[in-house]
C-alpha cells in the first residue's frame, strides 16, 4: 500500500501542467461502532493520523487518495445499554487503511483564484483496511492473526484556504467494512465459533473524526474545455 501511495503521488506530480494537485496530512482521533461499548456514533477517543493527496480536476470535484492508521478500542464499562455493561468485555486494535475515490465540493473552490473561499465537501470511494482478527478468551481478547477488508468511506467535511497554497478542512469520516471481527464479536476461524457473540448480521464500523492540511502545488488549472 505504502508503494502504492508513493506511485500515486509521483503521478500527480508529473501531472502539473495540468492540474492543481495538494499534498498534506490528517490528524484526529476515532471510535468503534459495534457489539462492543459505547453505541455513540461520533466520538473521537483514540489517535489517528494519516497522508492525503487529491488531484483537482475542476472546481467540484478532485479525485483522493489517502492513508490513514489509527488506534481503535472499546469498553462495555462505558456503555449505557445495561446488558453490554454487565457483560463488560473490551478490546483495542489498530487499523491501516489506504482509500481511492472522489471529494465533491458543495460550492466552487476553484484554486485559481486567490480569494479566500470555503466549502462543505463530501467523499467517498473504496477503501482496503488491515487489522487485527481478533477473538476472545473468557473476557480476554487475542489475535490469530493479520487480516484484511473492503471498506465504504462515507466522509463530510468542511475546508477553506488559509493562505494561498495552505487549505484547512475538517472532516468526519465513517467506514463501513465487511469484517465482522474487527471488535472479536465474531472470528472468521470455524474453530472459534462457539465464541462468537453479539449480531451476527451486522459488520464493524470505525470512524476518523479530524483536521487535514494540505499544500497546493502546480500550475493553476483553466478548469476549461480542451
Amino acid at each position: 500500500m505504502k508503494r502504492f501511495f508513493l506511485f500515486v503521488i509521483f503521478i500527480g506530480v508529473t501531472q502539473v501542467n495540468a492540474q492543481i494537485n495538494e499534498i498534506g496530512v490528517f490528524l484526529g482521533g476515532t471510535n468503534y461502532i459495534g457489539d462492543i461499548g459505547k453505541t455513540d456514533y461520533v466520538n473521537p477517543s483514540d489517535l489517528a493520523f494519516g497522508l492525503i493527496y487529491k488531484w483537482n480536476k475542476s472546481p467540484r470535484h478532485a479525485y483522493r487518495f489517502s492513508l490513514f492508521h489509527g488506534q481503535i478500542s472499546a469498553n462495555d464499562l462505558d456503555s449505557e445499554v445495561p446488558g453490554r455493561y454487565k457483560r463488560g468485555l473490551s478490546f483495542e486494535n489498530t487499523v491501516t487503511e489506504f482509500s481511492a475515490g472522489l471529494e465533491f465540493n458543495f460550492f466552487d473552490f476553484n484554486l485559481h483564484s486567490l480569494e479566500q473561499k470555503m466549502t462543505p465537501y463530501i467523499y467517498t470511494g473504496l477503501t482496503y483496511a488491515v487489522y487485527d482478527g481478533l477473538f476472545f478468551v473468557g473476557k480476554n481478547p487475542k489475535s490469530d492473526s493479520q487480516h484484511g477488508t473492503i471498506a465504504i468511506p462515507m466522509v463530510v467535511g468542511i475546508k477553506s484556504n488559509i493562505t494561498p497554497n495552505l487549505i484547512l478542512g475538517a472532516e468526519i469520516g465513517a467506514r463501513y467494512s465487511f469484517a465482522d471481527d474487527i471488535d472479536g464479536s465474531n472470528p472468521t476461524n470455524e474453530n472459534l465459533e462457539n465464541q462468537r457473540f453479539g449480531n451476527l448480521l451486522s459488520k464493524d464500523w470505525y470512524v476518523f473524526t479530524g483536521f487535514t492540511l494540505t499544500y497546493t502545488f502546480g500550475e493553476k488549472p483553466c478548469y476549461c474545455f480542451d
